[in-house]
């Protein structure tokens, strides 16, 4: 082991991150023992073999780490890198020998690659059994990390046992593996750790490797043009690395059988290349020690949105899909409970997945569908996805299949995961009506969960609402030919919006109230709440009301129609949106001291340190008692500022027909601004209606049945112009 390759390695390894983008996330490290360590790795890139000796090198204190590469790794300077960093090859003739003398004293840790070379397609199951799919045709995954790990441990027990019965072939051995001493050696243990590494996103382009290859070297064949795009791509576009390190499995367990204690124990000389009698009961401990390793490996899979979403188009039995209907088979697919069965998932499933449903903010699914239309997997009719089924057939190219079909690496890299592709089957095979009514149902019983859990924890005596007052509600309409998502306002609850969802309801609509985090509780529950959070809120209730109904009408009051506005410009399938009394700028002379109450705060804050208690409240006086909070938090009014900072840039994106109402008299929001968010809508049909009144709150109290009417008859009108 050459010490100044280990430094120049992370040396060149910090240098290439200051280029890549790609973020490294280690998991299971607790895992690894002390003792003598074989690390089982997986195979898909040249990466794990540059980065992967350097990470476990820190990690077990600095013990060197050599691996088993693949001879034909070792030509030209890449040899010369490979020997000062202590790979060793696989047709080394003195291989298991120093393999063996490393691992008895402690010397060294191994990487073994039980693949084999890179498995490009990730092809590793076939009929339930782990057959590795090459270039060379099928072949069982080696057997050589859990043999090399049994025959240390034979040794290890043998030169304990023979050293009073045999000290001559003790001191042999002993000689043969360069051991000065004997107890320490004893002492320790063999451990085979099992590593998973998984790649995400994988997409592989042109990039500044693969063109700087191709114009320096003649006839770049494709093979390595291949490694360059895919690799390249990972390092220089960004990939997340996740490295999660299994429990250790101890190999001494797989030597307890008679036959294995007899050779042990046998006095007299051996070879360390003679068969030994019990030489097939060892190589059936080595296979089931290999089945073992290799199924811990693949059970680490990090399993990410690519994985789902590959998974559910090959288990799909018919060739045309919706692209809502993939969107909310991807959307369950996230939220099956595998935890349990010790299946990992990718960083971006902690947060809620509802944006599969509405815009795909993050890009998961549209990205993974760039990926699949480009290379022809599927193709595009209108809003339907036509599956192209030879593309899940058709056996590619090893070493382009990572170019040519990503999806079906994608979908081979989790076969082995036996719950999760039961989940996928079942929700794959599903029809497209059960499918909208199980997103419904879940995503209805998820916001119930969430308001009872927020309002146990949040409960104050004298300030918390009834129960009722904030939980989200149903009202179901005759047929789904139209739903309406209603949004109540700052400070209150859904229960502000009663007499407009049951006016609606009476007329045959459905209409959906989600309720706003923070909203229904109690004030202090309130103040943690951010915007976005609110924005969670309405999307999770747009996927409701869509998964029931044909047409979608959104629409809210105050704080909830600036919601409303925000979620019609950045979605599809909206048929209209109504927005009643919609803030643009900060009135309300109360709100006006809230903010400089926050100003204050933050000025206080840097003066006296953070153990200044903030002033976090100010007084409201609502005009429902019953239903809206007393107390006003300040860091509310600020992210209100917020969503209204970022609406005026929106408007202009909404298309589908749009009605604005104010009140004439507005103390909260002023007319003129509601006015100005009409003439910054996009849509080509819009109303604007004010109403004489001299309150906000213009949805109940005296007259608020002209306003009902008003909003019926926008929904009336939008039904008879929809086609049928």
């Amino acid at each position: 082991m050459n010490r100044f390759a280990y430094l120049t390695t992370g040396l060149a390894i910090k240098a290439v991150s200051g280029l890549s983008k790609a973020s490294i996330q280690l998991h299971g490290t607790e895992n690894i023992p002390k003792g003598s360590i074989i690390f089982t790795v997986n195979h898909f890139t040249r990466i794990e073999t540059m980065i992967l000796p350097s990470f476990i090198h820190k990690i077990i204190g600095g013990i060197p780490v050599w691996s088993l590469a693949d001879d034909t790794l070792f030509k030209g300077g890449f040899k010369t890198y490979l020997d000062h960093v202590g790979a060793i090859s696989t047709r080394d003739p003195d291989r298991d020998r120093l393999m063996a003398k490393t691992l008895l004293k402690g010397d060294a840790a191994w990487i073994i690659f039980p693949e084999g070379r890179m498995v490009k397609n990730k092809k590793i199951m076939d009929k339930g059994r782990f057959v590795i799919l090459g270039e060379s045709g099928k072949h069982r995954p080696h057997t050589g990390a859990a043999t090399l790990a049994l025959r240390t441990e034979f040794y290890r027990r043998r030169m304990a046992k023979i050293v009073h019965s045999s000290p001559d072939e003790a001191r042999r051995l002993m000689s043969l593996f360069e051991i000065d001493a004997l107890p320490p050696v004893s002492a320790q243990r063999t451990y085979i750790v099992p590593v998973n590494i998984t790649y995400y996103p994988l997409r592989a382009h042109e990039n500044v490797l693969s063109k700087l290859a191709a114009t320096l070297v003649e006839d770049l064949d494709h093979r390595a043009l291949e490694e360059l795009m895919t690799e390249g791509s990972m390092l220089l576009s960004g990939v997340d690395v996740d490295i999660r390190f299994g429990p250790p499995i101890d190999a001494g367990a797989y030597l307890d059988h008679w036959a294995v204690s007899r050779d042990i124990a046998q006095p007299g000389y051996a070879s360390f290349d003679d068969p030994l009698p019990s030489a097939r009961v060892l190589k059936k401990a080595a296979v089931r020690l290999m089945e073992r390793y290799m199924t811990a490996i693949y059970e680490m899979t990090t399993v990410n949105h690519d994985h789902l979403a590959a998974s559910i188009l090959r288990h799909m039995p018919f060739r045309r899909i919706h692209i809502d209907d993939l969107k909310r088979r991807l959307f369950l697919a996230t939220q099956l409970d595998l935890k349990t069965a010790g299946i990992s998932f990718h960083k971006s499933f902690e947060t809620d997945q509802v944006h599969l449903l509405t815009d795909d903010c993050y890009r998961k699914l549209s990205d993974f569908l760039a990926v699949v239309l480009e290379k022809m997997v599927l193709s595009r009719e209108g809003s339907y996805l036509v599956k192209n089924t030879s593309s899940f057939a058709q056996v590619f190219n090893f070493h382009q299949i990572r170019i040519d079909n990503p999806v079906a690496v994608m979908a081979n890299e989790v076969e082995p995961l036996g719950p999760l592709q039961r989940g996928i089957r079942r929700i794959a095979f599903s029809p497209a009506f059960w499918i909208k009514r199980r997103t419904a149902a879940h995503l209805l019983r998820k916001a119930e969960e969430n308001y009872v859990q927020d309002y146990g924890t949040y409960f104050m005596e004298g300030e918390s609402k009834p129960m009722e007052v904030g939980m989200p509600y149903l009202v179901r309409g005759r047929g789904a030919k139209i739903g309406v998502l209603l949004i109540h306002g700052y400070m209150s609850a859904p229960a502000e919006m009663a007499d407009l969802a049951g006016y609606l309801g009476d007329r045959g609509i459905t209409v959906y109230v989600p309720r706003l985090k923070g909203h229904g509780t109690a004030p202090e529950d309130l103040a943690l709440r951010t915007y976005s959070d609110w924005l969670d809120a309405i999307d999770a209730g747009f996927a409701v009301i869509r998964c029931l109904c044909r047409r979608v009408v959104v629409g809210g009051f105050s704080t909830g129609a600036a919601l409303a506005l925000d979620l019609v410009s950045r979605s599809e399938g909206v048929q209209g949106v109504f927005a009643v009394c919609p803030p643009r700028r900060l009135h309300d002379p109360s709100l006006k001291k809230n903010l400089a109450v926050d100003f204050w705060n933050l000025m206080v804050k840097k003066v006296r340190g953070t153990s200044y208690r903030e002033k976090e409240f100010i007084p409201n006086t609502p005009e429902n008692p019953h239903i809206s909070y007393r107390k006003n938090p300040v860091s509310g009014i600020r992210e209100i500022e917020r969503l209204m900072e970022r609406l005026d840039a929106k408007l202009p994106d909404i298309h589908p027909p749009a009605l604005v109402i104010h009140s004439h008299r507005d103390p909260v929001a002023r007319p003129e601004e509601s006015k100005r968010i009409f003439d910054l809508i996009g849509s080509e049909q819009k109303t604007y209606v004010l109403f004489n009144f001299e309150r906000h709150g213009i949805l109940s109290g005296p007259g608020a049945h002209i306003v009902h009417r008003v909003i019926g008859d926008f929904i009336r009108d939008l039904v008879s112009r929809a086609p049928r």
